[in-house]
C-alpha cells in the first residue's frame, strides 16, 4: 500500500500524471475487492498494521481470494484459526510464496518483505497451562510478525506458583506482558501485581463445567484487584497481540503527516 501511495506521489511530482487522476486512483486504493472478498488494503496506513484473514466460516475460494487480495499490495499477510486443510489449501493455491503455518497457534503468516524490529523493548507471553499455549501462541506469532521481539514463558500457573519466580527478573525487564490464563484465570492478576509495565490478560475456554467456556476466567480477570490488567475477549490471542504491537512501538504510529509551513518567529513585543 504505501509503495503504490508513493508511486502516486512520484508520478504527480514529476509530472507524468495529474493531481485529478491521481485522485481517482486513490479513490480506489483503501479497498481492494477480489471475488466475494474486500480487502482494507488502506489499514497500514491508518494503523500501522495489517488487515488478517480470518479462516473460519470461509469457503476454499473466498479463502484463497482474501489472502491474495492481502498480498497484492506487498504487505506481510496473518491469517488466523486455520485448520490443517485450509493449510494444504494455501500451500497448493499460493506457490508463488513462502507459505508457513504454525499449527499450535492455527496460524498461517506470508512473509514478503523483512520484519523490522519496531518495538520499544520485548513482548513476554504467558499461560498458565499447557492448555493454553494455542491462545498464548497466537498472540505470540501475532507479535511477532508485526514487528516485537518476543519471550515465551508457558505453564507458570498458581497452582505452583513456585514455577513463575525463575522469570521476575524477564517479567520486569518486559514493557508489555500477555498472559493466557483459563480455569479460574488467576495469573494475569499476580503477574499484574508484580511487574510495572502493562499486562494484557487473555481468558481462556480451558477448563471444567463452571468455567462455562471461559467466562469464569474473564470475570476474575475483569474483577482483578491488581490495578491497569487490560483483557481482551476469550481466546482472543490475536487481539492481544496487536494491543501489545500498539503498546510497545517505539513511538506512537500518526499515519500520513502533514508538514507544517516554517512559521516566522514572533517580532519581540514592543514596550
Amino acid at each position: 500500500m504505501e509503495a503504490e501511495v508513493l508511486k502516486l506521489l512520484q508520478a504527480v511530482q514529476s509530472g507524468g500524471m495529474t493531481a485529478e487522476a491521481a485522485l481517482a486512483q486513490l479513490r480506489t486504493l483503501p479497498a481492494r475487492q477480489l471475488g466475494e472478498v474486500v480487502h482494507d488494503s488502506h489499514r497500514p496506513l491508518r494503523r500501522g498494521v495489517t488487515e488478517a484473514v480470518f479462516a473460519p466460516g470461509k469457503s476454499d475460494v473466498q479463502l484463497v481470494d482474501a489472502v491474495k487480495a492481502a498480498l497484492t499490495g506487498g504487505e506481510n499477510c496473518l491469517v488466523t484459526r486455520v485448520a490443517p486443510a485450509q493449510a494444504a489449501l494455501l500451500h497448493q493455491s499460493l506457490g508463488g510464496w513462502d507459505v508457513s503455518y504454525n499449527p499450535p497457534a492455527r496460524m498461517v503468516t506470508i512473509i514478503q518483505k523483512p520484519v523490522a524490529d519496531l518495538g520499544r523493548g520485548e513482548v513476554v507471553v504467558m499461560t498458565a497451562g499447557t492448555s493454553d499455549v494455542p491462545v498464548a501462541e497466537e498472540a505470540a506469532v501475532t507479535c511477532s510478525t508485526l514487528g516485537n521481539r518476543v519471550r515465551r514463558v508457558f505453564d507458570v500457573g498458581v497452582a505452583g506458583i513456585h514455577r513463575l519466580l525463575p522469570h521476575l527478573d524477564a517479567m520486569r525487564d518486559a514493557s508489555v506482558i500477555v498472559v493466557a490464563a483459563g480455569m479460574e484465570g488467576a495469573l494475569p492478576g499476580v503477574v499484574a501485581g508484580l511487574v510495572a509495565c502493562p499486562v494484557i490478560g487473555v481468558p481462556t475456554s480451558v477448563g471444567y463445567g463452571t468455567a462455562f467456556g471461559g467466562v469464569a476466567p474473564l470475570l476474575s480477570m475483569l474483577n482483578s484487584c491488581s490495578g491497569g490488567l487490560l483483557v481482551v475477549n476469550v481466546d482472543n490471542g490475536f487481539g492481544a497481540g496487536v494491543a501489545a504491537t500498539l503498546i510497545n512501538r517505539k513511538r506512537p504510529f500518526d499515519g500520513v503527516v502533514a508538514v507544517e509551513p516554517d512559521m516566522p518567529e514572533p517580532s519581540p513585543a514592543k514596550v
